[in-house]
């Protein structure tokens, strides 16, 4: 069923009256017909769409809707009162009891969640499972037949597949008989999805094109709340921003949001609102809320002085003290994460990929360690998903990475290399002193200077006795290579509060020796371009301190890439799900926000995925893509223990990867900023 096809009454019809409900009570309506009075008392609301939940007991067959404020979790309405089981042994028996409701196929209870949508003035209702959900089309049938006779007939009542699983076996069955709504359906259709919650007092600024933004951008400050159908790659640090188009979370710009810790949202339609109140180069209070249904704009006074030094600038960014005397340029699987002050943060973490492919960890199973209330122990679970036993685990999880994933052949250029070729130019160093001293004033003409030393970077030639080095170990070990990709492996990125996400250059398809070279250039260059210097500035990160090293890796052919990230963007309290973002093109169509990805999430305790977004494709995945998915986010959870900088194994990092025809590449790995 399409989205818009979905067809219910005018919600005036629908408004609840306010008489009491026959059957209500403070803990449930059972077997009574949940109407929008009964729903909204019951209801409870996540990322903005209310919702009830609801339990079919199939001995009785009677329908319980659940208040959301007496019981959180199905499991303890179903404990406490229909089995009358105490509290303690509940919690004594909790995986059991999880299994029975959830997985086995001769249970007593069916479990779901009613969702209330509004679409074009109509209202709908959804019935969906909790997404480790394994019922197979006979369980859907029933449940979906049973809840229907007891939801208010005037409003539809669709289906909507919690996993994979059930959108394989739903396809199956006539929409007469199961009318069903895609998650991706609902998803594309939107009007607000919080993509990182904050609030924020700024001017607000609505660019109704991309050339007007153009126009304006040098007239951008901090203190601006930007609002556009698409956030470019390259906005200054802002104190907000709005989507007025769909975008996804991981695109540079969305990422640099949650890296600057501001408010972030796509919000279709906000113009309207923009436009009645007059809130355009207007003071505003902007609020991101998770369960709100759409962002929060006021209007606010005009502060008589806006504050010189924004909050964030008082938490500056320390670096390690760099090596750049004389050291050569070696493969990637030689180096560890301990080389980052030599060759840069990126070349260091791939070479620690590199690592762990090959001699395996023993920090995998660390996120897996730690108890998630009430359970004190995931080991048994990532069994399961191993296929082995738990005392296997450790072993098992090292076997599965050295089998399915691979990092590309490649070389690492230390920072010697960079400044090697920067001290060879008199003109070169002489821009370099020009540009320190005028972030040194804070002259006006840091970005000219900076445009200046990027052109004299680009054009300066390289020493014969350089490309004859270079070009001998690009001979030695990635002999038979005919495409590369030339990336940036800066000291000053993927940090702990400051990503650079986009802000530095990387070349791909480049074939030639000397397009290597001009791309070594081109990402030497970007160090100082306009955005970066100031990024960077911004965070008390000095131009005398940075350093850029340079990634040369083989090319791979892929079937597929994309990124992932080891959380839930949407709610970062889900501790189950990774979120991936996958396309057909290139991954810099996903981070660029040039196309619309693929958008799922995998459930790294107890398996299974669903599809949150098509995008731009017409048609969903092959089995075989998503369990290569369902490998990766398993991969991206040992890989989140692995390098986590503390003992809680909390961090999530954020991963570009490509399905070859034969492995899984991990392109990069960094942390992601929640």
């Amino acid at each position: 069923m399409n989205i818009a096809e979905l067809r219910s009454p005018d919600l005036r019809s629908l408004s609840p009256v306010s008489s009491g409900v026959s059957g209500f009570s403070h803990t449930s309506l059972i077997d009574q017909t949940l109407t929008l009075e009964a729903f909204h008392p019951l209801s409870g609301t996540l990322g903005g769409i209310p919702f009830v939940k609801v339990v079919y007991d199939l001995n009785t067959q009677k329908i319980h809707f659940l208040n959301h404020s007496q019981y959180p979790f199905h499991v303890n309405y179903i404990a406490l009162e229909i089995l009358k089981m105490s509290e303690a042994e509940l919690d004594a028996q909790l995986d059991d009891f999880n299994h029975k409701v959830y997985l086995d196929p001769d249970r007593d209870f069916f479990l779901g969640n009613i969702a209330l949508y509004h679409k074009d003035g109509s209202a709908f209702f959804t019935l969906e499972t909790v997404e480790v959900d394994n019922m197979n089309i006979h369980m859907i049938r029933e449940f979906y037949e049973s809840v229907k006779k007891k939801v208010d007939p005037t409003i539809p009542l669709y289906f909507k597949p919690a996993n994979h699983l059930q959108e394989s076996a739903i396809a199956e069955v006539d929409p007469q008989i199961v009318p069903r709504v895609w998650s991706h359906e609902l998803f594309a259709s939107s009007h607000f999805i919080p993509l990182h919650a904050g609030i924020a007092e700024g001017r607000l600024r609505w660019f109704q094109s991309e050339d007007e933004y153009r126009e304006q951008v040098m007239s951008i400050e901090w203190h601006d709340i930007v609002v556009m159908e698409k956030v470019p790659e390259d906005i200054p640090r802002v104190s907000g921003m709005i989507n007025t188009g769909h975008t996804t979370p991981l695109s540079h710009t969305n990422v640099l949001a949650s890296g600057w810790n501001i408010p972030n949202a796509i919000q279709i339609g906000i113009e309207k609102q923009i436009d009645a109140e007059k809130l355009d180069s207007s003071w505003v209070r902007y609020e991101v809320d998770s369960n709100a249904s759409s962002v929060s704009l006021q209007k606010i006074p005009e502060p008589q002085v806006v504050p010189e030094r924004p909050s964030w600038s008082l938490h500056q960014v320390s670096l390690e003290t760099p090596k750049i005397e004389k050291i050569p340029v070696r493969p990637i699987q030689e180096l560890c994460d301990d080389d980052r002050s030599i060759y840069g943060t990126k070349a260091s973490h791939l070479g620690e990929l590199a690592h762990v492919f090959s001699k395996g960890s023993k920090r995998l199973l660390g996120y897996y360690r730690i108890p998630r209330p009430p359970r004190e122990n995931l080991i048994p679970y990532v069994a399961q998903l191993l296929n082995t036993e738990s005392h296997l685990v450790s072993e098992k999880a090292v076997e599965f990475l050295k089998t399915n994933f691979k990092v590309p052949r490649g070389i690492a250029i230390p920072f010697s290399v960079q400044q090697d070729f920067l001290t060879s130019s008199w003109q070169i160093q002489q821009t370099i002193g020009r540009l320190k001293m005028a972030l040194e004033l804070g002259a006006k003409e840091i970005d000219t200077v900076s445009v200046r030393l990027q052109t004299l970077i680009r054009n300066a030639p390289m020493s014969r006795k350089m490309k004859a080095y270079l070009d001998e170990v690009i001979s030695e070990h990635l002999s038979g290579v005919s495409e590369f990709v030339v990336r940036s492996s800066s000291n000053a990125e993927d940090l702990p509060g400051f990503s650079a996400a986009g802000v530095y250059e990387s070349k791909s398809h480049v074939d030639t020796a000397e397009h290597i070279f001009e791309s070594i250039k081109e990402v030497w260059a970007s160090l100082v371009s306009p955005r970066s210097v100031r990024l960077r500035e911004e965070v008390g990160i000095r131009l005398e301190d940075t350093y850029m090293g340079v990634v040369i890796q083989e090319q791979v052919e892929a079937e597929m890439s994309g990124v992932l990230v080891t959380t839930n963007p949407m709610n970062k309290r889900d501790f189950r799900n990774v979120y991936i973002n996958a396309s057909f093109q290139s991954t810099e169509s996903v981070v660029s926000g040039v196309g619309k990805p693929y958008q799922f999430l995998f459930n790294t305790v107890e398996g299974g995925g669903r599809t949150l977004s098509v995008g731009d494709h017409s048609e969903g995945l092959s089995s075989q893509l998503k369990n290569q998915l369902q490998q990766l986010s398993l991969a991206g959870r040992f890989l989140q223990s692995h390098f986590s900088p503390d003992y809680t194994f909390k961090q999530p990092v954020d991963i570009e990867w490509a399905i070859g025809k034969k492995d899984i590449y991990i392109l990069q790995i960094r942390p992601y900023v929640k």
